[in-house]
């Protein structure tokens, strides 16, 4: 049976994502883990891994649920995969089986590892969302290493991508000091806090071995960062022109009549809405580009499909539309336009959304 065309698609650029990573380690000064967690960011964990996996910069990489580890890991990479959230009990051997290395901060956490398991020691240095208070965090880390389960220890700072640090320093002095009263190990202790936030504004830690850069690592950083590392979007949005018609001056489009044509206007219907990521809160702000012009989003955007003024435009069924690409129209505008932030846009790509490896602008 023959494979169907998908009407939409992001089109991931791997000298954007090889570039990115290389910079934040230049930046961190170590290799990196590369988070992965919600289908990488929308970029596609399979073909992010696959990409990533051959960077050299890349020492492995870290999710956020135990099924996107069990998908990391059978992918056979040769890289270790870092769960960060607890698991269950019950999953805890199914993991280590994997070579999964497991989040552990408590002692009873400690007590359920198998002797093959490697763990990697979760710090709460302020966030208050996971991980052992430091007072508690150095008797589990003593115990890790005494059973030779100790891999890695990390933290995760709350406000690094803030123009005021002082909250981002007073974290690491409280992660360093759970460092100090950890024992050797028979190989070095990966350390590692800095997300792409810490890596950008604080630059090399010393004492860390590896750096965790999420966003960053797929192109985006806040206004005040972007001058310490060249970084580019990694993924275009493309989706096709599926329907032209024409309409007549005073009749409205889409849902709740929010646009009125005041002249009959030529108007092509674009395969893709907000059951793919695209906001539907960017109604009445969005603009697209299509036969290499920008163009705006008519009316309501709908839960499969949107439509555009192509206006003097030479347009055909099939045609691809631009929903955001890596300079001209960013996700940041697409995120603006929704009133969120470019995490919420980029994880909300559906599954209806081809990921490719392709040719963005």
């Amino acid at each position: 049976m023959s494979v169907l065309a998908s009407r939409a698609r992001a089109l991931i650029d791997p000298d954007a994502l090889r570039g990115n990573l290389g910079a934040l380690a230049a930046r961190s000064g170590t290799p990196l883990i590369l988070p992965v967690k919600a289908n990488a960011y929308g970029h596609g964990l399979n073909l992010i891994v696959s990409l990533a996996a051959a960077h050299p910069d890349v020492w492995g990489f870290a999710v956020a649920t135990p099924r996107e580890a069990q998908a990391a890991a059978a992918l056979n990479t040769g890289r270790p995969v870092l769960l960060l959230t607890p698991p269950t009990p019950a999953e805890v051997p199914v993991l280590a089986d994997l070579g999964v290395r497991l989040p552990v901060a408590s002692l009873a956490e400690a007590a359920a590892l198998p002797a093959h398991a490697r763990a990697h020691l979760k710090v709460d240095t302020g966030m208050n969302r996971l991980g052992a208070r430091p007072e508690e965090a150095v008797a589990v880390g003593l115990e890790l290493a005494r059973r030779g389960l100790l891999e890695g220890a990390y933290t995760h700072f709350a406000s690094a991508d803030e123009p005021d640090l002082g909250f981002a320093h007073e974290q690491l002095r409280r992660f360093r000091a759970v460092l100090d009263a950890l024992p050797p190990t028979p190989q070095p202790l990966l350390a590692h806090a800095a997300n792409g936030g810490a890596v950008l504004s604080l630059g090399r830690l010393p004492g860390m071995a590896l750096a965790r850069p999420g966003l960053a690592a797929y192109g985006f950083a806040p206004p005040h960062l972007r001058a310490h590392a060249p970084l580019t979007p990694v993924m275009t949005v493309q989706a096709s022109v599926t329907h032209l018609h024409t309409v007549p001056a005073g009749e409205t489009v889409s849902y709740g009549g929010l646009w009125r044509a005041p002249r009959d206007t030529p108007v092509a219907t674009v395969g893709i809405g907000y059951a793919d990521g695209y906001p539907r809160g960017a109604t009445g702000r969005a603009e697209v580009i299509v036969a290499g012009q920008r163009r705006p989003v008519l009316g309501r955007i709908c839960m499969d499909q949107l439509m555009i003024d192509v206006t003097g435009l030479t347009v055909q069924p099939g045609d691809p539309v631009t929903l955001w690409t890596q300079r001209e129209l960013t996700v940041t505008d697409v995120a603006a336009w929704g009133g969120t932030v470019e995490y919420e846009v980029l994880t909300g790509v559906g599954e209806r959304v081809e990921r490719q490896v392709g040719e963005t602008s």
